[in-house]
């Protein structure tokens, strides 16, 4: 098919992996996994697959999502957005301790229903379909003494529970297939095809497929397998590890393919993790082709000559913005206070990555951060600081990949008076102890404007125009640090062991992407 218009890839930038998307009528919805952030599963609004608004969560009360803050790469795993008769199903995993769940709304903005868990559903990466007849089928991955396989059963969306055994439907493409996951059901032209992820969300990722006219199988590989990946480009090329998609079909008959992709930069190194990519994709003899004439995902994606939809403009600086998340689910007191242009941290005991024993806030409390997304390869962070006058609590500005590695300037109340510094978080190789250095010193004020600049890999910590310190920031990537999600670029206080009552308070919050 011929088209005038493209979208731009990634369609949603940043740390928003996993997207599943579904279309009713002329509105498309999209949902990305979201793991230890909360609120959780962000879902996604558009009517041209070219503009896309954040209309809210579908995870956002404490009920629906127990996290633990302590492990950045735990909470929710991979989401799937399906929509049938007038109602909207999210199912997901919560890997700390929850499984699988459901949960329901009639508009998608929510109130989403409160989670219905899910027994006898091993594994990661649900999914619904819901076949012609209106009956409503579950499948997932489970890996039972060692073998992997994509199972279903048929689902009753009334007791949310599965009806009947779980048949096992494929293992994937490859022999001995490493990770067969993200398992998404369609029906089309007298086929079922199930399409999975697998080779790891990491560089090997791939999207495969099989077909059957029965939904339980047996399934026939597509020879064609796999129908993406992008290991075969190489480490060079400027997009990679492409896998974990969803398929939707257009009101004109096309249809496209949604799903996560990376953006190496600075050498091989994803400080912003996975991302989500569209490209277009045709049936030939039965089977989609990807992207066709390409073979690969491009920065330019053609979508059908849909009417221009511009959302409503967002101030994505506000901190009542949907763009921003606390780290760890909040329950009893919060210690984040959130205004438009005002943002009040209390000084909890944990510091920003704690160690050793947990104290009850770290239990059962997010800790005191409120962070967004970083979006963009070059960027600039900054946000006003007024440090609390007691004694030994820190707060500041931080970009965060995940629990073993960040950069931060943070402002800590000394007897002497304030003292700025530029810390680096690390680890020597994944399994090596955590180590934290102080890059630089500065005395500071008792207001200062933080600032974080980042030129590519280059980084600098900044009191207003003065540069405390420069670091590079190649070992923030995700693959580099190991973990599942992307930089976050948050604001924190803390009271370093001690519970304090005093709140850090940060407006006039700044982030402007360069490219």
């Amino acid at each position: 098919m011929q088209y005038s218009r493209y979208a731009t890839n990634p369609i949603l930038p940043g740390f928003y992996p996993d997207p599943s998307i579904c279309r009713v009528e002329d509105d498309y919805y999209l949902v990305t996994s979201s793991f230890a952030f909360f609120p959780g599963v962000p879902i996604f609004h558009s009517r041209d697959l070219r503009h896309w608004e954040q209309i809210g969560h579908v995870l956002t009360r404490s009920s629906q999502l127990p996290l633990n803050c302590r492990r950045i790469s735990g909470g929710i795993y991979a989401p799937t957005l399906r929509y049938h008769d007038g109602v909207f199903y999210m199912i997901t995993t919560n890997v700390d301790g929850i499984g699988d769940f459901v949960c329901t709304a009639t508009d998608p903005r929510g109130p989403w229903s409160e989670m219905h868990v899910i027994e006898n559903a091993p594994g990661i990466d649900p999914s619904l379909f819901f076949d012609e007849d209106g009956i409503c089928y579950m499948c997932g991955n489970e890996w039972g003494k060692g073998e992997p396989w994509i199972w279903a059963a048929e689902f009753d969306t009334k007791t949310f529970s599965l009806k009947g055994e779980r048949k096992r439907l494929w293992q994937g493409a490859l022999r001995n297939a490493w990770a067969p996951e993200a398992p998404h059901l369609y029906f089309r032209d007298g086929y079922y095809y199930l399409m999975i992820a697998e080779g790891g969300t990491e560089f090997f990722h791939a999207v495969t497929i099989a077909r059957s006219k029965s939904i339980f199988g047996p399934y026939e590989g597509f020879r064609g397998n796999p129908i993406l990946t992008h290991r075969h480009l190489g480490k060079g090329y400027p997009i990679s590890n492409t896998g974990h998609a969803d398929l939707v079909e257009n009101r004109d008959g096309s249809w496209h393919m949604v799903l996560l992709a990376s953006r190496p930069y600075g050498g091989y190194h994803l400080n912003m993790g996975r991302e989500t990519f569209m490209v277009p994709v045709v049936w030939e003899d039965g089977w989609p082709v990807v992207n066709p004439g390409v073979g690969h995902v491009d920065w330019l994606c053609p979508v059908p000559d849909l009417e221009d939809w511009i959302p409503p403009q967002q101030d994505e600086d506000a901190f009542t913005s949907p763009v921003w998340n606390h780290l760890g689910c909040p329950q009893g007191l919060d210690p984040v206070t959130i205004g438009e242009n005002t943002l009040r941290i209390r000084c909890i005991a944990p510091p920003l990555v704690p160690e050793g024993e947990e104290s009850e806030i770290v239990k059962a409390h997010a800790l005191g951060f409120l962070g967004r997304r970083q979006q963009h390869m070059s960027f600039e962070a900054r946000v006003k600081v007024s440090v609390p006058p007691e004694e030994g609590v820190s707060c500041g500005l931080v970009v965060l990949q995940n629990d073993f590695a960040s950069l931060r300037i943070e402002l800590t109340r000394r007897e002497s008076g304030v003292e700025a510094r530029a810390v680096q978080v690390w680890k020597d190789g994944r399994n090596g102890p955590l180590e934290e250095a102080v890059l630089g010193l500065s005395a500071a004020m008792e207001t200062e404007e933080l600032v974080i600049r980042a030129s590519g890999q280059s980084f600098a910590l900044m009191l207003g125009d003065w540069t405390v310190a420069t670091a590079e920031g190649g070992f923030m990537g995700s693959e580099s640090c190991g973990g599942f999600v992307g930089a976050y670029i948050g604001l924190f206080a803390s009271g370093n062991g001690e519970d304090r009552e005093c709140e850090a308070v940060f407006t006039d919050f700044h982030y402007t992407g360069i490219r």
